[in-house]
């Protein structure tokens, strides 16, 4: 702020001349404010986009966000599957009947686009397997989604099934984007599984 006098003391008895008084306030005014280290936003650069049934898509979508710092995007049905409506074993419930009839697929999703989905250059998109293909809730988002300039990489769970071909299917209907090959998780997958699995995308 100021200079000592000669021999740089401080003469805290003396009163400071207008010269002084001018230096001091013009110091003040045009010291630099601290800065507050900039936070990224919550999300950053990657997102992790599902649709879960019966929550083992969500818990290991959520450990692909916390090993990759990303946003969670949850695509949601806006007519939400029950119970009921995932008893494959029923032949009279609500998945066994849209598998039968492809035409009752097209599921209306509550939104389909994420906010700032623009700033994401890197998405993961999770799902169940059903019927040896991605859950068809998921389809929506990917047909409604320009994913030109991003790198996809699909992600499922399963007890018994593989990937198969559900990510280059998805691939397909997105028409768009840098498209990874998958991998598929079961639901006891740990957080250093999942962990190792980002790393070795090498994102970076």
């Amino acid at each position: 702020m100021v200079n000592g006098a000669d021999g740089n003391r401080f003469l805290p008895q003396n009163n400071a001349t207008r010269a002084q008084v001018a230096v001091i306030l013009r110091s003040y005014l045009t010291m630099a404010a601290p800065q507050e280290p900039e936070t990224p936003e919550e999300g950053g650069r990657v997102l992790v986009a599902y649709f879960s049934a019966t929550g083992n898509t969500e818990r290991v979508a959520n450990l692909i966000a916390e090993a990759t710092g990303g946003g969670l995007f949850e695509i949601t049905p806006a007519d939400p599957y029950t119970d009921e409506d995932l008893d494959w074993t029923d032949e009279d419930s609500r998945v066994v009947y849209e598998y039968e009839n492809p035409d009752a697929r097209d599921t209306e999703l509550a939104a389909y686009t994420p906010e700032n989905w623009d700033e994401y250059d890197v998405v993961f998109i999770g799902y169940p397997i059903w019927w040896y293909d991605a859950a068809w809730p998921v389809e929506g988002f990917v047909e409604e989604n320009d994913f030109t300039g991003k790198t996809v990489i699909p992600f499922c769970t399963s007890s018994s099934s593989g990937l198969g071909e559900s990510g280059a299917r998805l691939a397909q209907l997105a028409g768009t984007g840098n498209w990874l090959e998958g991998q598929r998780f079961r639901s006891s997958a740990t957080q250093a599984d999942v962990a190792a699995w980002v790393e070795g995308l090498n994102l970076q």
